[in-house]
């Protein structure tokens, strides 16, 4: 409940935002989150049906991450990276990551990078998200060296709020994470989020 895609993560999300805090209460659960990808505008209707739940409502994205965003190539790679605002200081750094990703980082997909992160990093939880994510794509790639890298610049930015986030849909890449991401974690002193 933490990586939650509703249905304006277009193509990606099939739950609605006026059944999912219901359910979330029916299973026992008292928060939850929304992070759609690269857009936020399911926020206010999910904030309003989760507080008429009694549900606490993470708001938050599943961002586009590029380590440069005025790159406009083909061939540059991004990446998805999960933004959990933490406060209203961190609501309004999501919004503002957000435009800057639709105005200045927009190439096929809205995008963020490395400069716009760490300027707006304040109040906000970092997970490294799915295995479309950077670290779990350098894991992939045989890349530990770079991934305990790039984990240490995520722990610079954001301290003790950064963690590595670990799924089980039961695809193969996720196997292959699921065994090396503990060993980062043990590693590098950055706890793991399921």
């Amino acid at each position: 409940h933490l990586h939650v895609h509703t249905e304006y993560s277009l193509l990606d999300g099939l739950s609605r935002i006026r059944e999912l805090p219901a359910y979330a209460k029916e299973l026992g659960m008292n928060s939850l989150a929304i992070t759609d990808h690269g857009a936020m505008f399911g926020i206010i209707d999910f904030y309003k049906e989760c507080k008429n739940n009694g549900i606490n409502p993470l708001v938050g994205c599943e961002f586009y991450f590029t380590h440069d965003r005025h790159i406009k190539d083909p061939s540059a790679k991004y990446y998805h990276l999960i933004l959990i605002a933490m406060s209203d200081k961190g609501y309004h750094n999501l919004m503002e990551l957000n435009s800057i990703a639709w105005k200045e980082g927009y190439y096929y997909k809205p995008r963020i990078d490395n400069e716009s992160l760490k300027s707006h990093s304040e109040d906000l939880i970092c997970l490294s998200a799915c295995v479309s994510g950077e670290i779990p794509r350098l894991v992939l790639a045989g890349k530990m060296d770079e991934a305990r890298e790039r984990i240490g610049w995520f722990k610079e930015v954001f301290g003790d709020r950064y963690y590595l986030e670990i799924q089980n849909h039961g695809l193969d890449e996720e196997r292959i994470v699921l065994e090396k991401l503990p060993i980062l974690s043990r590693e590098t002193g950055v706890p793991l989020v399921y």
